[in-house]
């Protein structure tokens, strides 16, 4: 019996973790000679989780690479961290079926999951009109998807997150302090003496203040047991007493900055959304703390079908036919779909030719283009998402 129901990494290369009817039918199809047939299977989004969003941003491709090299297949993506169109494909897989056939699982369970937390990361990062944004949601996750919720909200263009794992990303975590940390001092000033006293001077001192007293009276307590000394107060106010969130954050900044503390930014948490991340930043707040909407998001709903078998066109109701390249302009985030082989399509805004999408990640299983790391896949997106600002395509 397991001591937690976690599945290893060795179990997903495996491919156990799989729809039992994918594995009766390499059954049935090996039975009759058909498993080995040469396919195309292209990688959709159905739909968006959220009927105002327009696109969304892609994660777990360099899982899928990982799952699927050293078998005999050819794999064709977007990047981690490109955008997407619902109903345009995202990846291509070509290749015998029963090399990859009942993996569908698998690479569909890393691209739903992952690229959901990737979009509302970035919804939320754009949202915040170019503020911090830290992932503080590793509490809403199960610990055995925890990293790779973290690592998709930072490809989504967040600033940071406070898992400590993030360490062997080469990535520091962020955080501030508990409500715990001050009721066991049970006196707030203590409590942030002690938290500048023995933490390194390199860990920004961010008092949250919200414990005991109003935010208002705990601010400006922090700012005159630390003065210039402290970078910031975080606001973690709960919705059965937050009263108008917008009108505490004005209120705040305003009684900081009449007794000269202008210097202290103000860090707002719990339970936001990009929404509620645009109003705060409008009235004032610095930075933003966001948990359950980014590692608690919905999944995106791509499907993965077959659109070519042995060389020719075909495929279920409701999906088109052909192995498809994914063309863009790069200067208008606009996108086309055409069949493989054809010329590259120009772009309906400026007339200039676009340029391939997709990235050869794969060929008979073999690396031939290797996934970007984290840090090119975050500074790619946050360029994205200004020139996606700049166009008014906020959601």
């Amino acid at each position: 019996m397991r001591k937690f129901y976690v599945v290893s990494g060795d179990e997903i290369e495996e491919g156990k973790v799989v729809d039992v009817y994918f594995l009766r039918t390499m059954r049935i199809l090996k039975a009759k000679d058909l498993a080995s047939k040469k396919v195309v299977m292209e990688v959709s989004a159905r739909s968006l989780p959220n009927e105002e969003w327009s696109w969304g941003v892609l994660a777990g491709v360099e899982e899928v690479v990982q799952l699927l090299t050293g078998r005999n297949v050819d794999l064709y993506s977007l990047r981690d961290g490109d955008i997407f169109m619902p109903g345009m494909p995202v990846m291509k897989i070509e290749g015998p079926y029963d090399e990859f056939g009942a993996l569908e699982t698998t690479i569909l369970g890393f691209l739903c999951s992952l690229s959901g937390v990737a979009t509302a990361a970035a919804k939320v990062k754009l949202a915040a009109g170019g503020k911090p944004v830290v992932n503080f949601g590793i509490r809403r996750s199960h610990p055995a998807v925890s990293l790779a919720f973290e690592r998709a909200s930072l490809i989504g263009g967040l600033d940071g997150s406070s898992g400590i794992l993030l360490e062997e990303l080469g990535i520091n975590p962020l955080g501030t302090m508990p409500h715990a940390m001050i009721i066991l001092f049970n006196d707030p000033a203590e409590a942030w003496k002690a938290y500048d006293e023995v933490l390194p001077p390199e860990i920004p001192r961010v008092a949250l203040v919200d414990t005991f007293y109003d935010e208002k009276t705990e601010s400006l307590m922090a700012a005159k047991t630390l003065g210039e000394r402290l970078d910031g107060v975080r606001l973690d106010t709960p919705f059965s007493r937050r009263g108008d969130f917008e009108k505490i954050v004005r209120e705040v900044r305003w009684e900081l900055d009449i007794r000269g503390y202008k210097h202290v930014k103000i860090f707002v948490s719990g339970g936001l959304n990009e929404k509620s991340v645009m109003r705060l930043s409008k009235a004032g707040a610095d930075a933003f703390g966001v948990g359950t909407y980014i590692t608690g998001a919905r999944p995106i709903d791509f499907g993965m079908d077959i659109v070519e078998v042995e060389g020719g066109p075909v495929a279920k109701r409701g999906v088109m036919a052909g192995s498809k390249d994914v063309y863009v302009c790069e200067d208008h985030l606009t996108y086309k779909v055409v069949l493989t082989g054809n010329s590259p399509p120009r772009c309906n805004v400026c007339g200039k030719e676009m340029v391939l999408a997709y990235r050869k990640f794969l060929e008979g299983g073999r690396l031939v283009h290797k996934p970007d790391d984290l840090e090119s896949a975050r500074k790619r997106v946050k360029e994205v998402l200004k020139k996606l600002s700049c166009m008014g395509r906020m959601f």
